[in-house]
């Protein structure tokens, strides 16, 4: 079965001078529009995408693609509200991709390898890809993950559930700085965007 994959853009992305994050190039494409068609191209299904504030103008930026859009109506509760929204518009049964648009340099070859890990490694609820031992993005939720993440406070932040975990969590090495990219403000988009430029990645 496959699995699906769950792209939060719906920040109101206050520290980016409250433009849409989401909207910002990476090489010819926008933000949101490279990471759902590597979603895509890697075979994730469905793929969602969960708006807030900045609904109208991603939408527009994601014409033609074949994915849904789910709207976080209380994303200003907290990041964990909207990811909510979004797991409660996908199959309860299908394991899930969570890739936020904050890391959007991901390589696609990353992600096709976060694709295969449930399949390859039965033991795993959260699979995390590293690179030179920091944690990053996107992230692999086993479906059994589900009710632990609906039930979380819309406030809390998700890695909380992590100790609970223990051994579940597993932690992949990848060769890729994409996954630690965490952009919040126009320089660090900068200074990613020019460290991916150099790196002649797609």
């Amino acid at each position: 079965m496959a699995t699906a994959a769950l792209l939060l853009a719906a920040g109101e992305s206050t520290r980016f001078g409250d433009r849409p994050k989401a909207l910002e190039p990476v090489g010819e494409r926008a933000s949101i529009r490279r990471i759902a068609e590597i979603s895509l191209d890697a075979g994730f299904d469905p793929v969602a995408v969960v708006v807030g504030v900045h609904r109208e103008a991603i939408a527009r930026e994601l014409r033609g693609l074949s994915l849904d859009l789910v709207e976080a109506e209380d994303w200003y509760e907290g990041r964990t509200a909207s990811v909510q929204a979004g797991l409660s518009a996908l199959p309860s049964n299908r394991d899930i991709l969570f890739w936020p648009v904050d890391h959007p340099f991901v390589r696609p070859r990353t992600v096709e390898t976060l694709a295969r890990l449930p399949d390859q490694d039965l033991l795993g609820v959260w699979f995390i890809p590293t690179y030179e031992g920091r944690n990053g993005h996107p992230v692999v939720w086993r479906s059994t993950m589900r009710r632990d993440l609906l039930e979380l406070r819309p406030d809390a932040p998700i890695r909380a559930l992590l100790p609970e975990l223990g051994p579940q969590v597993h932690r992949i090495p990848v060769d890729d700085p994409g996954v630690v990219a965490n952009v919040d403000t126009p320089e660090e988009f900068r200074r990613a965007h020019d460290a991916w430029e150099l790196s002649g990645d797609e």
